[in-house]
This record gives structure tokens, sequence and C-alpha cells, in this order.
């Protein structure tokens, strides 16, 4: 597994999906308040609905944007927390695509494509 890994959210019927070929996704969708983080974290980047790039990390790497916590399970996902935005939103299983389990934090940068 990588230690930073790279993902190009879009918009497809309005929500925020991913494709990640290499961990059999395709168009992934972020629900139940990941895709408000978004929205709120991306609000900046023109045409944004057309894609952006995502890093994100269990550990910590320079610049990152957003530190999400891990709360709790719930069912099959995990709720993490934004200090920067005072919101949780849920990760579905997809995430055990890239981790063995939840992390503590979720190390995450936003870059305009």
């Amino acid at each position: 597994m990588n230690s930073i890994n790279i993902i190009k959210p879009y918009k497809y019927h309005d929500m925020w999906v991913f494709d990640d070929e290499k961990v059999g996704l395709l168009q992934e969708p972020f629900v139940s308040g990941a895709d408000i983080l978004i929205d709120k974290a991306t609000e900046s980047i023109p045409n944004v609905e057309k894609g952006f790039i995502l890093i994100f990390s269990k550990d910590y790497f320079p610049d990152t944007d957003l530190c999400l916590e891990w709360r709790r399970s719930d069912n099959a996902g995990n709720w993490y927390y934004s200090k920067e935005f005072d919101m949780e939103g849920w990760l579905c299983p997809a995430l055990f695509k890239y981790f063995p389990e939840a992390p503590k934090n979720l190390y995450v940068k936003i870059e305009s494509i």
C-alpha cells in the first residue's frame, strides 16, 4: 500500500465520485457529510465539478489542507471529524482499499487540476 494516495474526485449526477482502477473502484460516491466536506474544501476551485486532485495519507505530510480525525465506526464505514469545518463526514468501506484499518487521522491536500 502506498503511504500517500491520490484520487481525482468529480461530479457525476450531481454527486462527488471517484475512480481508482488500481483498487477496483468506479464512480465510488462520497455521501453522508463527506460530500459536504468536499464542497467546503473546494469552493475556491473554478470548475471543480470537472474534477480536482485529492491527496491523502494516514501520516502527516507538508502543506496538508485538512486533518480528519477518526471518531467512530458505523456499520461498515467510519466517521471522521474536520476541525477546519467543525463537521463530520462518513467514509464508506472503500477506505479499506487504501488502509488495512481505519486510520486515527487522515491528512488531506486539495489541488486544482
